[in-house]
C-alpha cells in the first residue's frame, strides 16, 4: 500500500510542472507590445521593428505549445491564443518585410496572395501559413463569424487592430466591441435608410458563408451593429489594402 501510495505521489509531483509547462502562455508581452504601438487601429511599424523584443517572445512561447495540451484548453482560450497568435504572426511578417506599402507587395507581382501562403508561424511543431491558421483551425472550428471583425491582414481595409491582446475573460466583450468598432467606420460599412442601402465592406462577401450564406442572412447577422432591414440592397465599399501603418 506505501508503494502505491509512494508511486502515485510521485507522479502527481512530476505532473505538476508538465503542466503549468502547458499552459496557455502569457499575454502580457504582446499586450504591451499592442498598448506601445498600435494607436486607433494604425500601428507604428518602424518603432515596433526597432524594439520587437515583446512581440518575438510571445510567439517563441506560443510555439511551444504542444498541440495535445491545446485541445484540452476551454474554448475561449483557444480562440484567444488563435486570434492573438494571427495577428503576431501578420506583424512580424511585415516586419521582415519593411518598409513596403502592403502585405500584397510581399512576393511576386503576379501571385498578390503570397504572403497567406508563406509558412510564416511557428505553432504546434510546424510552420503554418496564415491561410492555414485562419481556414483550418479558426473558422471551421469554431464557426465564430465575429473572428472576421478580430483578424487583422495589415491593412487600413481591415478591422482596426486593438491595443490591446485578446483575453479569454473578456473574449466575448473584446469581440462585440470588434464588431461596433469595424461596422461603425463609414468609410468600410454605412446603411442609406431613403435609398434602402447598406454599403458593406468585401469582408462580408469573401466570407458570407460565415454569415449566413446570402446578402440578408448578412443584414439580419449584423443588426446588433448595423440597423438594416433584411430586403435592403447591399452595395460592397472599396477595400484599402495600403499598409496600416501609423504616420508621424
Amino acid at each position: 500500500m506505501k508503494t502505491q501510495l509512494s508511486t502515485l505521489l510521485l507522479t502527481l509531483l512530476l505532473a505538476v510542472p508538465a503542466a503549468a509547462a502547458t499552459s496557455a502562455p502569457s499575454a502580457a508581452d504582446l499586450d504591451r507590445t499592442l498598448a506601445r504601438t498600435v494607436r486607433g487601429g494604425h500601428v507604428d511599424y518602424a518603432g515596433l521593428r526597432r524594439d520587437s523584443g515583446g512581440l518575438d517572445a510571445w510567439l517563441a512561447a506560443a510555439a511551444k505549445v504542444p498541440e495535445a495540451s491545446f485541445t484540452g484548453w476551454p474554448r475561449d482560450e483557444r480562440l484567444e491564443f488563435l486570434l492573438n497568435l494571427y495577428n503576431a504572426a501578420t506583424l512580424r511578417l511585415i516586419l521582415d518585410h519593411y518598409p513596403l506599402e502592403s502585405i500584397r507587395k510581399i512576393g511576386p507581382f503576379w501571385d498578390p496572395n503570397k504572403a497567406w501562403k508563406l509558412p510564416v508561424v511557428a505553432v504546434f511543431g510546424r510552420k503554418a501559413t496564415l491561410n492555414e491558421l485562419e481556414h483550418e483551425l479558426i473558422r471551421p472550428v469554431f464557426k465564430e463569424p465575429r473572428v472576421h471583425f478580430a483578424l487583422v491582414c495589415a491593412a487600413k481595409g481591415c478591422p482596426p487592430l486593438r491595443s490591446e491582446a485578446y483575453a479569454a475573460d473578456r473574449l466575448e466583450a473584446q469581440l462585440d466591441d470588434q464588431a461596433k468598432a469595424f461596422l461603425g467606420q463609414r468609410a468600410k460599412n454605412r446603411t442609406e435608410p431613403a435609398t434602402r442601402t447598406a454599403y458593406l465592406s468585401p469582408i462580408f462577401k469573401w466570407y458570407m458563408e460565415d454569415f449566413g450564406g446570402s446578402k440578408a442572412a448578412v443584414l439580419r447577422s449584423l443588426r446588433p451593429w448595423l440597423p438594416a432591414q433584411d430586403d435592403w440592397a447591399v452595395e460592397w465599399t472599396d477595400y484599402d489594402w495600403t499598409l496600416n501603418e501609423e504616420r508621424r
